[in-house]
């Protein structure tokens, strides 16, 4: 092995999983600095994106408890420990790009963890310009332009009738290890916290025009330019929604609406086909009678499977079952419409979800960690 060419060697390793390559790293000087070369991190990470390997779900229970559920193999799964100590009991994931999750607590402290390494970060302390912001927006992505990790977050105080505005918004750079302030933004918040998903380079969120507005409206961040853009939804999806969800699936936005049909509940799943034309959406499933009971509070698509012909759902229940919540994943068949449990052992019996890729991506060496 240590006679093959270094292309060769690159491309056996870039198969194999990070517990393996951290593991191969005493191997010999040669692969240590292999694997740890930032060229490699991108060609195993790509690799990964692009066969749909070394993938897991990332599920949070209480906003403390964080498990790992091999994609692949969905029995396996795993208590992740996460470094920020006893006193971080309120941990939410706002973000997962590249292997690298993005965690805020109930104080507004924000860290970056990768998992799979077990390195670890604490974002510097951002101070906000005005008092008691009655709302905060979060999003985390990656810019392939820049080759730059960038964390957005926007903060807001308003009246209802705009007797009233303070706002903020500011970009932290991983290279940099800092935040800088950016324009302020042109829309509104109502709710206490959001978070964004990322999608074609660009983080989105559901956001009001005006304070008096009852419509949301699908709004970018591009995180090249910097620039914010409003999203078309499609035409009718949202008329008569019992509730709806967007997220992002496969790389494209993903638009779920649920609502009464008759006697029947619809889970109607869109997909911006084309990233900001609003003729490209498609309606990808039409479910009706679904797999949840009418007390349940969500049930959204979180991936493809990798011959793309089955959607995974994750199901969550409210106040099922003598006051628990039960929440489940199921297999959605696109051909079939038939719909199989996916049991996977050992999970807690309420959970929110993110997909997640092991990498290689490493944190900001001089930061603190």
């Amino acid at each position: 092995m240590a006679r093959l060419p270094h292309e060769v060697t690159s491309d056996i390793l870039c198969r194999l999983s990070v517990k393996d390559l951290l593991r191969f790293r005493s191997v010999s000087k040669p692969w240590c600095r292999t694997i740890d070369d930032p060229y490699f991190i991108k060609l195993h990470l790509s690799h990964s994106l692009k066969t749909i390997t070394n993938h897991s779900l990332i599920l949070s229970h209480w906003e403390d408890h964080f498990f790992s559920v091999d994609y692949d193999l969905f029995e396996t799964t795993q208590r992740l420990n996460h470094p920020f100590g006893e006193r971080r009991k309120t941990l939410q994931i706002l973000g997962s790009c590249n292997g690298l999750l993005a965690l805020v607590d109930d104080k507004d402290g924000i860290f970056l963890w990768n998992p799979s390494t077990r390195k670890s970060q604490v974002l510097p302390f951002n101070e906000i310009g005005f008092s008691s912001p009655s709302s905060s927006y979060y999003g985390f992505g990656y810019d392939p332009i820049s080759d730059e990790y960038k964390l957005v977050r926007m903060v807001q105080s308003h009246g209802n009738n705009d007797e009233y505005f303070h706002s903020e918004a500011k970009v932290y750079s991983l290279r940099s290890n800092c935040w800088r302030r950016i324009k302020d933004v042109c829309f509104y918040h109502k709710f206490s916290r959001e978070f964004g998903f990322l999608a074609n380079n660009a983080l989105h969120w559901m956001v009001f025009k005006t304070p008096q507005s009852r419509n949301q409206e699908l709004v970018g961040f591009d995180l090249g330019s910097e620039e914010f853009r409003f999203l078309e939804l499609p035409d009718g999806c949202l008329d008569k929604i019992l509730r709806f969800h967007i997220k992002a699936m496969g790389g494209d936005i993903c638009l779920t609406s649920t609502y009464r049909e008759t006697n029947n509940f619809v889970v109607d799943v869109w997909i911006m086909k084309e990233y900001g034309v609003k003729q490209s959406w498609f309606k990808l499933i039409s479910w009706k009678e679904p797999y949840f009971m009418p007390c349940s509070i969500v049930a959204l698509p979180v991936a493809f499977s990798k011959d793309g012909d089955e959607v995974l759902f994750f199901i969550g229940y409210k106040w099922f079952n003598w006051g628990r919540r039960i929440d489940s994943f199921v297999w959605y068949d696109l051909g079939s419409q038939v719909v199989e449990d996916a049991v996977i052992r050992g999970i807690p019996t309420s959970f929110d979800v993110n997909l997640y890729v092991d990498s290689l991506v490493p944190l900001n060496s001089n930061a603190q960690q």
